[in-house]
């Protein structure tokens, strides 16, 4: 198995019902990372910016990855559950890359590595019609931007990422936090994005993030907090998403070794997960 989350692509400007509609190489096609260092690092992947990324942020990145349980944590969870933004709730399984996906009265079982699934409708087989290919077409894409809400903080050095110390900063409330800056080279369909992410000296946990979509720009298309974080399995993994002044969080956030059969393959809804450690 490759190192999880080693999709080259992120996220472009998403909102609460939208969904980045980017390609991606399948998860088990990605280039190899680099073996994990002795000093408490995690791996960077092939292709991350060493040389034009400064070594206080890389250290910093190094301190969120462990106080959200370490990057062994992180490679042996198997099955990630949420409900994003517009009532979208899907279980991945890391190993397999197998995508379980349902919004309303649809359901699709969709693999990432092939690119192939299957799309119902009531429980109805409608993969053949134009409804149902619309649906596998964005598959991919939902994948990413969806999973990168959830798991942003364990991304920051992806392929493609240039991460920067900014400094001393304060979230939006006017907490101290530490800025990270991740800019982009030759990856995803937006490389001239930038983001901003707020850690928590004392803990170092992210508290904020920043989305701007040029890396120009002085003021960020978004600012959401990351908050309400609660362990999961091994993981701490943060449900709060609220802007300034619109609450948001994603719901029913849950990991898992193993499933019930039929889970990944189910035509209708099934019912949500819930972590071993919130039974």
């Amino acid at each position: 198995m490759t190192r999880p989350f080693s999709w080259v692509l992120r996220v472009g400007v998403a909102v609460v019902c939208s969904v980045g509609l980017l390609g991606c190489p399948a998860p088990q096609e990605s280039a190899k990372t680099k073996a994990a260092p002795d000093n408490g690092s995690y791996p960077t992947a092939a292709g991350f910016d060493s040389v034009g990324s400064d070594a206080k942020a890389v250290a910093l990145a190094d301190r969120v990855m462990r106080a959200m349980g370490g990057y062994e944590a992180l490679k042996n969870t198997r099955y990630f559950a949420w409900s994003f933004f517009g009532g979208q709730y899907q279980i991945w399984d890391q190993k397999t890359g197998d995508f379980h996906w349902e919004k309303d009265t649809l359901v699709a079982n969709y693999n990432l590595n092939s690119q192939k699934g299957q799309v119902y409708s009531r429980g109805q087989d409608v993969s053949a019609t134009a409804a149902g290919q619309a649906v596998l077409a964005k598959l991919t894409g939902i994948w990413i931007n969806n999973s990168y809400w959830l798991l942003m903080p364990f991304k920051l050095k992806d392929s493609g990422v240039t991460l920067t110390y900014r400094g001393p900063g304060k979230t939006m409330a006017g907490k101290p936090a530490e800025v990270l800056q991740m800019t982009f080279k030759n990856v995803g369909e937006t490389p001239q994005n930038r983001y901003e992410v707020l850690v928590d000296s004392a803990t170092s946990l992210v508290d904020e993030w920043a989305y701007f979509p040029n890396a120009t720009d002085q003021q960020p298309a978004f600012r959401r907090r990351w908050n309400e974080y609660a362990r999961h399995g091994q993981l701490l993994l943060a449900a709060g998403r609220d802007e300034a002044t619109k609450p948001a969080r994603l719901d029913n956030i849950a990991v898992a070794q193993t499933l019930p059969p039929g889970v990944m393959t189910s035509k209708v809804p099934v019912t949500k997960l819930v972590s071993a450690a919130e039974k």
